[in-house]
């Protein structure tokens, strides 16, 4: 068995609205411990900067290399204050996982773009970083995505008692995805379809709020059946598994007429009724989803998830995962498999031919 190592992930998500921290004892295949984590928000004026930036490979721009500085310091914050909380030093920290901000993801044409500065990152720590998590796999064919399913598997390997299976891990991002796992431990995984984001874009449009706060603003509309229906008949959802979205692959004008109750109501039951269309793409129907990502706290949302899936449906604190943690955790994971050149995505996970290491190491 090889040896265990403190490692440190850092997640910015598709909701963009801040920096998960999280350290995670492991040797990439099992977890020993999992330590403190924090998040760090994004002030709205820096959220703003980061959504100007989305929908193309701004990479090269004008500005851009300003905000991939600031982002960078961000994250460097973040694991100082981690460090901090948690009564380390940097040395005590083998390696930093960091995924950076997804701006733009089009893996058919073999293109995704995290921004983020690792280099700079290990200067400013004092501790080895690696990155450029997801360019191998979309270079050999892959999506390129989702990449915390190894981690998922891992963490319901280590976990206390036993969890049923087939197991269904659901992150509700700013996109949402599954992570299958069958009682031989096979993996399966892919994007669902939307998570939050066509939900927080809309609040900030029609009542000027972030997100919909424990889905209160759907529980009071009703949803519309045509624009529901029109939502589900994106192409997406006929496409085999694995695949993977970009953030802004579905557009919110079939409800663009409705009021902000009723059009929240029916994007939250586009992204229940998108998982329930993922339920048909999985070798056997999970006896359990457990839910983690912004969208677990959701209540409107996940009282449509029980309704659509007709199984058990938890948010992951139900089995002692830190939910706000996970994707961090995820990362710091991906980062010692890196290290030992183990395998980060696998044909059932990304679509990518053979299983496929990758990540590149920075050094301080």
């Amino acid at each position: 068995m090889a040896t265990s190592m403190m490692a440190l992930g850092l997640m910015s998500g598709t909701s963009m609205d801040g920096i998960d921290a999280a350290l995670v004892t492991t040797d990439g295949e099992h977890i020993t411990d999992r330590g403190p984590h924090l998040d760090l928000p994004y002030p709205p004026a820096f959220q703003n900067a980061l959504r100007a930036l989305l929908g193309r490979d701004a990479r090269g721009e004008p500005g851009t290399d300003a905000v991939v500085r600031d982002l960078t310091l961000r994250h460097a914050q973040a694991v100082a204050r981690l460090l901090d909380v948690a009564g380390l030093a940097p040395a005590d920290v083998a390696v930093i996982g960091f995924h950076g901000q997804t701006t733009f993801h089009d893996p058919d044409a073999g293109l995704t773009v995290q921004l983020g500065d690792p280099a700079l990152l290990a200067r400013e720590t004092g501790i080895p970083v690696v990155a450029d998590f997801r360019l191998n796999d979309v270079a050999a064919g892959g999506q390129g995505a989702p990449f915390a399913p190894l981690y998922h598997a891992a963490l319901a390997a280590s976990s206390d008692g036993d969890l049923e299976r087939p197991l269904a891990v659901l992150n509700v991002g700013g996109v949402a995805n599954v992570t299958w796992i069958g009682a031989d431990g096979a993996v399966l995984a892919f994007d669902t379809g939307p998570g939050n984001a066509l939900l927080d874009d809309w609040c900030r449009r029609t009542i000027q709020r972030p997100m919909d706060e424990g889905g209160r603003l759907a529980k009071a509309g009703e949803p519309d059946g045509l624009a529901l229906m029109d939502l589900l008949a994106h192409p997406y959802f006929r496409l085999p598994a694995p695949k993977s979205l970009d953030r802004d692959a579905f557009s919110a004008e079939p409800v663009a007429h409705l009021s902000p109750a009723d059009g929240a109501a029916t994007l939250v039951a586009f992204t229940a009724g998108a998982v329930a269309r993922a339920k048909e793409l999985l070798p056997a129907p999970p006896t359990r989803w457990l839910v983690c990502g912004g969208g677990r706290r959701n209540h409107e949302l996940m009282a449509y998830l029980c309704g659509e899936l007709q199984a058990a449906v938890d948010p992951v604190e139900a089995v002692g995962w830190q939910g706000d943690a996970l994707e961090a955790q995820a990362f710091a994971f991906l980062a010692v498999r890196s290290l030992r050149g183990l395998a980060l995505s696998l044909p059932t996970t990304t679509g990518v031919p053979e299983p496929c290491p990758g990540g590149r190491r920075y050094d301080p």
